[in-house]
């Protein structure tokens, strides 16, 4: 049991992927996706068009617990 519960992220990743190619297959729609620190909107034909770009973000440690606190406290 442990052995297929190891597999199941590799089972969703390429699900996702798989989910995204039939999108832009079938449909000819548009997907819009995170690209190098930018949005980016993806069309069937390869296109692509930068929406916005990302600040950079800050790094952190895997296991950190983030707390989130009202503005002026």
């Amino acid at each position: 049991m442990l052995i297929a519960e190891r597999r199941i992220p590799a089972i969703a990743a390429k699900a996702g992927h798989d989910a995204y190619l039939n999108t832009l297959r079938h449909t000819g729609a548009v997907t819009v996706k995170i690209a190098n620190g930018q949005v980016v909107e993806r069309k069937s034909d390869g296109s692509v068009t930068v929406i916005k770009s990302l600040p950079i973000g800050k790094r952190v440690k895997p296991g950190t617990i983030l707390k989130r606190i009202k503005p002026g406290d």
